[in-house]
């Protein structure tokens, strides 16, 4: 198995391709770029509005002081990990999850992208899920319906 190192560059002054030179003599290969902008005035958020999303399944609370599990979000969160975990293609769980009312921040019902883009926060969550009571009932439920396997 490879494994690999992960650096990150931050740029202070005006960039150079000199250093992507020295990384790549070096070994490394550069996986990312990152870009932002100072926004003109018309464009400014207003203040004291937050300005980068909440992760999917959290919410603000309401002293405003933490984020918190948003609970429906985080059963939409369980169905589809349930649904990943049982092999199941992306039309099936989309359709699991709009029969069951889940629907996206927006209000859409979900659709396969959609799906497919909450996969970074599935795995960043992940970890919670599996350790959480129901995610035990609900795989004893799925090995239940799983057929013997043959020695």
């Amino acid at each position: 198995m490879a494994y690999f190192e992960r650096m990150r560059d931050v740029i202070s002054g005006p960039f150079s391709a000199d250093v992507i030179r020295q990384r790549t003599a070096a070994g490394w290969q550069m996986v990312s770029i990152e870009w932002r902008r100072e926004l003109p005035d018309a464009e400014a958020p207003a203040e004291g509005v937050f300005s980068e999303e909440i992760p999917y399944g959290l919410r603000i609370s309401e002293d405003c002081k933490r984020l918190e599990t948003e609970p429906r979000e985080r059963q939409a969160l369980m169905e589809m990990m349930d649904g990943l975990a049982q092999d199941f293609p992306y039309s099936a769980i989309v359709s699991a999850l709009n029969e069951k009312g889940f629907r996206m921040r927006d209000g859409r019902p979900w659709n396969r992208v959609a799906v497919f883009n909450m996969i970074p926060r599935l795995i960043e969550v992940g970890p919670q899920l599996f350790s959480s009571e129901e995610w035990r009932k609900r795989r004893m439920h799925f090995e239940r319906a799983l057929p013997p396997q043959e020695n």
